[in-house]
């Protein structure tokens, strides 16, 4: 059976989607999933692009054992430099090193000939041999360049030094045939191929990125670049939980053997929805809402009979689990941390405590508590910020006929009280200039502000996702509560919290409102 690498570029490609900002704690967050999911590669960044980027991947290079860890850069010394520093305290790194070679990035944006690109490439992959010989070229744009030279370059290259030949469909302009018939047609053409592995890294702006990447399977390719949830520049790249699941459902077709486990599939997603803010469309494959979702009577008769007639996958192989848990208000601490040991969480004893509580209150809340809620309030307390300041009081008045108005109390470092008052077009409006008044930010545009429900009913739990911009730079935040005014201040909170701890911005001496 062929052997699939999996190579997760959520880190880097995946950030670079419009309006995703990741700290460095919530990308090292996001790698120990990815290195529990098994994926056999993480591209944790591109650190020559920023302090941040490279405090980013070096955090991870430290911290993430078990998979190579790999780093972007250009083909100039600089990039590599930068991005060996950040890498050489991986157990396992990789460079990995690009240059544009179809015609029209050649003509117009690197305005170089052939053979300067391929010069170019070669003494860059032999500069990046004397840091590791784990090296990985990528020629951008290949599926329109000229298959010619991409021969000649790629024989060069790996006489150079490189392990793995990426060919990147970096616009996702080919047809899967056609991007099939590309791998097949290098690995006949290239003459030292058996001396390197052949990757592919598909984008979906035609809707093929799995599709490009299944072909480039059938055609020897054995090493795939995802992004969870298939996030990435403009309609994003070939989606980790869709390309997975495509081979192990159909195991039978593509003769793959795969290492990952599919069970993580599903808390990945969420994990990456909730940290980047970009939502799950409900019929998304694999780990959407209505995935394996059935309303239509004769397709739940069917269900009912035999699941095998309308589901092809078992939910519980992407971790999925029955929606209804024997959890409520009169379960224990014992009930849960069993619960939250099943399900694969840890937290400390503080943190266990703060979920507990709230797990208490909303059980009082509600008659049924379901999995999905449970573990909305453990991915709260698992991913937020050190608070600076901190919700204690909320209170909103609303209608048709009055001005809405909202009075907060923030705590700040356990000790000062802060309050205020204020109207607004709504109570979400509101709300948010009572907090900004409090902490002083006021150079805040809000970009973005998104409310769906975790489970149904009249006592739906609501989860609110904020993106915010402060000073050039995203912030967001996210939380989950019965009650959608209490969320959406908490998750606005959150966004502060961000600012004030990634800038190191002294909020002493603020006055009382």
């Amino acid at each position: 059976m062929k052997n699939i690498k999996i190579f997760d570029t959520t880190l880097r490609d995946g950030e670079q989607s419009p309006g995703v900002s990741l700290t460095p704690e919530e990308k090292l967050i996001i790698a120990r999933h990815l290195a529990d999911l098994q994926v056999n590669v993480i591209e944790a960044g591109f650190p020559i692009a920023s302090p941040g980027d490279f405090k980013s991947v070096k955090k991870i290079a430290e911290n993430i054992k078990g998979v190579e860890i790999a780093a972007l850069a250009r083909t100039r010394k600089g990039d590599i430099d930068r991005a060996w520093d950040a890498i050489c305290e991986a157990e396992d790194p990789r460079l990995h090193i690009f240059i544009a070679t179809s015609p029209i990035h050649m003509k117009y944006k690197l305005k170089m000939t052939e053979d300067e690109v391929l010069k170019q490439a070669v003494e860059a992959v032999k500069y990046g041999s004397q840091y590791t010989s784990n090296i990985e070229f990528s020629a951008e744009d290949a599926s329109r360049s000229q298959p010619e030279f991409l021969y000649r370059l790629f024989t060069e290259v790996i006489k150079a030094g490189a392990r793995v030949i990426n060919i990147p469909d970096t616009v996702g302009y080919s047809q899967p045939s056609e991007f099939g018939r590309l791998i097949k047609d290098i690995k006949e053409n290239v003459s030292n191929i058996e001396k390197a592995e052949i990757s592919v890294h598909c984008h979906n702006d035609l809707g093929l990125a799995v599709a490009n990447s299944l072909a480039a399977i059938e055609n020897g390719a054995i090493q795939i670049e995802v992004a969870v949830n298939g996030i990435g520049e403009r309609a994003g790249n070939t989606a980790l939980e869709e390309l997975i699941m495509n081979l192990y459902t159909r195991r039978d077709y593509y003769n793959c053997d795969l290492t990952q486990k599919t069970d993580e599939i599903y808390r990945l997603s969420k994990l990456v929805s909730n940290l980047t803010g970009m939502l799950i469309q409900p019929n998304k494959a694999i780990v959407g809402a209505n995935a394996f979702a059935h309303e239509a009577g004769i397709h739940q008769d069917g269900v009912i009979k035999e699941r095998t007639t309308y589901e092809i996958m078992n939910a519980e192989t992407i971790g999925l689990k029955e929606n209804r848990l024997v959890l409520g208000k009169h379960s224990g601490r014992h009930a849960l941390r069993d619960f939250m040991e099943k399900a694969g969480y840890s937290l400390d004893e503080e943190g266990f405590e703060d979920v507990f509580k709230r797990f208490k209150n909303l059980a009082d809340k509600k008659k049924n508590l379901s999995v999905v809620e449970i573990e909305s309030l453990i991915d709260n307390q698992l991913h937020k910020p050190q608070d600076i300041f901190e919700l204690e009081y909320l209170s909103v008045t609303t209608g048709n006929q009055i001005l809405p108005t909202a009075t907060i109390s923030l705590r700040k470092d356990e000790v000062v009280n802060k309050k205020a008052a204020c109207s607004g077009d709504g109570p979400i409006d509101a709300i948010y200039q009572a907090i900004n008044d409090i902490t002083d930010v006021h150079d805040i545009k809000l970009i973005s502000y998104h409310i769906e429900a975790v489970t149904e009913g009249k006592d739906a739990m609501g989860k609110v996702i904020v993106k915010v911009k402060i000073g050039g730079k995203t912030y967001i935040g996210h939380s989950a509560r019965t009650d959608i005014t209490h969320a959406s201040a908490l998750a606005y909170l959150e966004t502060i919290n961000k600012y004030y701890i990634y800038n190191n911005k002294d909020e002493n001496g603020l006055e009382d409102k």
